[in-house]
């Protein structure tokens, strides 16, 4: 509630915020009608004290005052106040595993941007700060929402066998900070988003959250924070994303187009000592073991080195005033007042350049082989919340920060599951169905075995390998069919539509063949439409190339060359012109 700085005993918490410099806490979710609190209030230290460390209701204090005026016992008028099962259930001797079992009232949950997008808030000008900030609170608020909307359970019974969806919603206490824990002070701006465990059920009554459900989804939760704040971003300042390799073979970084790199190794100080220690940790685990580690065990490695490099936290007092004055001098002293004062315009230009050459369409039948590709090489056997969170990311890295059409992550999931999946073992887990994804050619299924089994790449590489063969398997099949003869027409979803494309279906599936024919119907007029209007386009082009010749010739007749040549047109930085049309502009 203070940050990372001490508060001596006594002291108020409105005054050690104020001296760390850290906003108050507000509540947030739809489950704080119950217990009498509204969106947006500020987290009092009894509040917090009580719900978050007691698992009590908010105001127990006045609740315990009416009852025990109105008669009732001291353990009556405190078992009122719970919500829930009471934390001294786990010390009764009557409990299974009663000294194994520790209080778990709450999920801190950290809503962290890019590192880019520290950098900019921390060394741009106090508008684009706040332009940020308000990015933060809108992507980390839709994704609470989608958690407690979609994801949320509430459990009871023997072992929590028992599960429904929350009644009301979550009672979440959001804390904003400015910094991270490294030796000297850098920018950080992040959210700890504190999740009571505390729901009500279907029926009104109190128990806990079905944490493992809520942990199962964080994943994909993350995947879609990401895609929100990239949206927020390009839609409110105009700059555009691009992914970065942080390790040869591993998952890219969306970053900030046109922000200097070198910031990025200015900023993750913290990130360096982490992978300093990591380092030796991995070498001492293939020492013992003859082996790398994977990825569960490099993770545990992870979090040990984390804990051996965290240093003491900060005892000195500064706002976020004295904080980003201290950011800029720093930058400035280490790549010069250029690269500092003049980010966001380079942000701003290399936006122009990634909008010219990408072009923000998702073919949704791509989306779906790439989706399935990646987790199937990556996990093997998955379940629908792995899917979800990689056909986000797939977006993030097509859309590069353009508006996605509202279900269309949920879009393609369906489908993969629909088409290019099949149960495995007793659960609800799935695999790829290879036959789906080579339908006719049974030869050719085997041609992710070679890409998969290439121990010599990194785990992500090889499922990155598998994508690429089956995009072009299926770009091949496209181009060999004539649209008329298409037994499965694609769908292409545009960002920002208001309608929803056809969703594919099995083509042994014996509902609904009416409307494929209808679907098939309407795409091959849309392809025969866009073959009409790209001939069209060709002429025009040609057309005006003849023009630009023949006047190109008729001013070489009327008069001799310059002596000296002309200073050719510079495209701004990162922006290359357009091939085949001139620098200046030309019929697109």
């Amino acid at each position: 509630m203070v940050g990372d700085g001490h508060r001596t005993t006594g002291t108020p918490l409105r005054a050690a915020r104020e001296d760390m410099g850290v906003p108050p806490g507000v509540w947030k979710g739809k489950g704080l009608s119950a217990v009498g609190l509204a969106a947006g209030d500020t987290v009092g230290e009894r509040q917090a004290e009580l719900l978050l460390g007691e698992g009590r209701h908010p105001d127990a204090d006045r609740i315990d005052r009416e009852l025990l005026a109105q008669g009732e016992s001291p353990a009556r008028a405190r078992r009122a106040t719970v919500l829930g099962r009471p934390i001294e259930h786990n010390a009764s001797p009557k409990t299974q595993k009663a000294k194994e079992r520790t209080p778990w009232l709450a999920m801190d949950l950290v809503f962290r941007p890019p590192p880019t997008a520290h950098i900019a808030w921390a060394l741009t000008d106090d508008g684009t700060r706040l332009v940020l900030e308000s990015c933060q609170d809108v992507a980390r608020d839709k994704t609470l929402a989608w958690l407690e909307g979609s994801v949320a359970q509430i459990r009871w019974g023997s072992d929590g066998k028992h599960r429904k969806p929350i009644r009301d919603g979550l009672i979440v206490a959001v804390f904003r900070h400015y910094e991270s824990r490294a030796a000297e002070s850098k920018p950080l701006l992040h959210d700890h988003a504190v999740i009571s465990i505390r729901a009500r059920r279907p029926d009104g009554t109190w128990g806990n959250l079905s944490a493992d459900t809520v942990l199962a989804h964080i994943v994909a939760a993350d995947c879609l924070y990401t895609l929100l704040f990239m949206e927020e971003v390009s839609a409110r300042l105009g700059w555009a994303w691009e992914p970065r390799e942080v390790a040869p073979g591993r998952r890219p970084v969306m970053e900030i187009a046109g922000i200097d790199r070198r910031l990025i190794g200015w900023q993750s100080t913290r990130r360096q000592q982490i992978e300093a220690a990591l380092s030796v940790l991995t070498d001492q685990y293939e020492k013992r073991q003859g082996h790398l580690p994977g990825e569960k065990v490099g993770y545990a490695l992870a979090c040990q080195a984390a804990d051996q490099t965290r240093p003491p936290k900060r005892t000195e007092l500064l706002s976020l005033t004295e904080l980003r004055t201290r950011w800029r001098a720093s930058a400035i002293r280490a790549f010069g007042a250029c690269t500092v004062y003049r980010l966001a315009q380079r942000a701003r230009a290399a936006a122009a350049a990634v909008w010219a050459r990408v072009r923000p369409v998702v073919d949704i039948v791509l989306a779906a082989v790439d989706t399935v590709a990646v987790v199937y090489v990556m996990r093997g056997a998955f379940k629908r919340h792995h899917l979800l969170a990689e056909a986000r990311r797939y977006l993030s890295y097509v859309l590069r920060g353009r508006p996605h059409e509202p279900g269309l992550d949920e879009r393609i999931v369906q489908m993969v599951v629909d088409d290019f999946t099949r149960p495995v073992g007793r659960g609800l887990a799935v695999t790829a169905d290879l036959r789906a994804l080579y339908p006719r050619d049974t030869d050719d299924q085997a041609v992710l075995r070679p890409l998969t089994r290439n121990r010599m790449l990194p785990l992500y590489a090889r499922a990155r390998r598998a994508a690429g063969a089956l995009s072009a398997r299926v770009q091949a099949v496209r181009r060999s069919e004539r649209p008329g003869s298409r037994a499965r027409p694609h769908t292409v979803a545009v960002p920002g539509a208001s309608r929803s494309g056809p969703r594919l279906s099995r083509t042994d599936r014996k509902a609904g063949r009416g409307q494929e024919q209808q679907q098939e119907t309407d795409v091959a007029a849309l392809e025969q439409t866009l073959s009409t209007i790209e001939a069209v386009s060709l002429m025009a082009v040609s057309l005006q190339d003849g023009l630009r010749e023949r006047d190109v010739a008729h001013r070489l007749r009327q008069r001799p060359a310059p002596a000296t040549p002309a200073p050719s047109h510079t495209p701004p930085p990162g922006v290359q012109p357009a091939p085949g049309l001139p620098p200046s502009g030309g019929l697109t």
